[in-house]
C-alpha cells in the first residue's frame, strides 16, 4: 500500500513501484496518489493529489474531508492487509496514518496482520517539531532519506529508528534525460546575447498559486520594464492549475509538465520554496524563492521552525545561495530586484552555479528508487 498526496510524491511513488516490480513481478499495489501512480499500475482508491493543501488554515478548512479520506484509506488497509504500508512524502498525513495502523495492531494483538511501515522522504522534523522523530521511531520500521545529513541527525536523537540514505531521486531521473542544457553560457543582459529566459514556478497546490502568482506576475512586469526582451514561461503540473493561473491574470506561455526541459533553457527562476528548488539546483539555475501562506499558519510556523531558510539548497550549502522572501517580504519589488540581480551579475551567477554543483554532487548516485526498493524488501528476510 502506498500513499502520496502531492505531484512530486506521486512521481516518486511511481518510480518506487517500478523498482519493486522489477524484483517482485507478481506484487500488487494499491493506495492513494495521482496519475503517475495509476500509470505505474497502482490500484488507486482516489486521486489524493487533487486534495493537496498547505498550512494549518487550509488543513482546518478541509478537516472533515481529510478525516473522511483518512478513514477510507484506513478501512482499505484493514480490509486488504498489505505486507507493507509506504508513505511517500506528505508527512503530516502519512505519519498519522502509520501511527493509526500500528495503534490498531497494538489494540488487537491477536489479529493476523502486522505490516511493515515505511516512510519515503523524511518529514522535516529537523526544521520544526523535532519531537515527531520519537513518533517515527515508535511506529516506523524504516525511513528512507533523500538528503545526506538526515541519517546522522536521526542517529543522534532516535538511534532505534532504521534510516537509510538512498540518494535524491532527481539525480537518476535527470541524468539520462536527453536535454540540451544551455544555461552554462554567460547571460548578461545585452542586446547582443539572446533574450533572458525567466521561469515562474509558483507551486503545485491551488493555495500556493493563489498566494504566489500575484506578486510573481507583478514582479515579472517590473523585470520586463527593465529588460523588455526578457521572455517568461510558467510550468504547472496539470490543466486545472493552468486554468486557475489564467484566472489570476497569467498572460504568458504556460507549460504542463516537462520541467527539466524548461529548466535546461532557463537563465533564472522565481520559485516557491520546496521540492522544485532542488530541481532548479540540479540544472544550475540561479533562483529567487518565495513563500506566502495564511496569517495564522505564518504566525504558528515562525514560532516552531528552527532553520534559517525554507529553501533546501540554502540549507544544504549553509549559505544564502538563493535569495529568499517569506510572507510580507515576498513583494513584487523584492522579487524583481533580486531576479534582475541574478540576471545581470555574471560573477554572482557563476558563483551560484559552482555552489549548486557542489551541493548536487553530495546527493548520491543515480538509482535512488532501486536502492529504496532494496531497503524495503530487506524488511522481509
Amino acid at each position: 500500500m502506498l500513499i502520496a498526496g502531492e505531484a512530486s510524491g506521486d512521481l516518486l511513488a511511481a518510480e518506487l513501484v517500478s523498482a519493486l516490480r522489477e524484483k517482485l513481478p507478481a506484487a500488487k499495489f494499491f493506495g492513494a496518489g495521482g496519475a503517475k501512480m495509476a500509470a505505474a499500475g497502482v490500484d488507486l482508491a482516489f486521486d489524493m493529489t487533487q486534495h493537496a493543501v498547505v498550512g494549518i488554515t487550509d488543513v482546518l478548512k478541509n478537516y472533515f474531508k481529510f478525516r473522511r479520506l483518512f478513514n477510507q484509506l484506513l478501512a482499505l488497509a484493514l480490509e486488504r492487509k498489505p505486507d507493507v504500508v509506504i508513505g511517500v512524502d506528505y508527512g503530516g498525513f502519512n505519519l498519522a496514518f502509520g501511527a493509526a495502523v500500528k495503534n490498531y495492531i497494538r489494540e488487537n494483538p491477536f489479529v493476523d496482520w502486522n505490516p511493515k511501515i515505511v516512510q519515503f522522504v523524511s518529514p522535516q522534523v529537523w526544521a520544526s517539531r523535532p519531537g515527531r522523530a520519537d513518533k517515527l521511531a515508535r511506529d516506523y520500521d524504516l525511513l528512507l532519506s533523500i538528503f545526506p545529513f538526515e541519517q546522522a541527525w536521526y542517529a543522534a536523537r532516535v538511534p532505534t529508528l532504521r534510516v537509510e540514505f538512498v540518494g535524491h531521486p532527481m539525480i537518476g531521473r535527470f541524468a539520462n534525460d536527453e536535454l540540451q542544457i544551455t544555461n552554462d553560457e554567460p547571460h548578461v543582459a545585452s542586446s547582443v546575447l539572446r533574450p533572458s529566459q525567466i521561469l515562474l514556478l509558483p507551486g503545485s497546490r491551488r493555495g500556493e498559486l493563489q498566494r504566489h502568482l500575484p506578486p510573481m506576475l507583478a514582479a515579472l512586469k517590473m523585470i520586463q520594464e527593465k529588460l523588455p526582451t526578457a521572455r517568461a514561461k510558467m510550468v504547472l503540473p496539470n490543466e486545472s492549475l493552468v486554468q486557475l493561473a489564467k484566472s489570476l491574470g497569467a498572460d504568458l506561455e504556460i507549460q504542463i509538465g516537462k520541467l527539466p526541459h524548461a529548466l535546461a533553457q532557463a537563465d533564472t527562476a522565481i520559485a516557491s520554496t520546496g521540492t522544485v528548488t532542488m530541481e532548479c539546483a540540479f540544472f544550475g539555475v540561479p533562483t529567487v524563492t518565495l513563500y506566502k501562506t495564511s496569517w495564522l499558519t505564518y504566525q504558528i510556523a515562525k514560532r516552531i521552525i528552527t532553520v534559517k531558510s525554507l529553501t533546501m539548497p540554502n540549507l544544504l550549502t549553509g549559505e544564502t545561495v538563493y535569495p529568499e522572501f517569506i510572507q510580507n517580504d515576498a513583494t513584487p519589488e523584492n522579487l524583481a530586484q533580486a531576479t534582475l540581480g541574478l540576471l545581470q551579475d555574471e560573477t554572482q551567477r557563476q558563483k551560484i552555479k559552482a555552489q549548486l554543483a557542489k551541493t548536487v554532487s553530495s546527493l548520491g548516485e543515480p538509482g535512488a528508487p532501486k536502492r529504496a526498493a532494496a531497503a524495503v524488501l530487506s524488511l522481509f528476510p
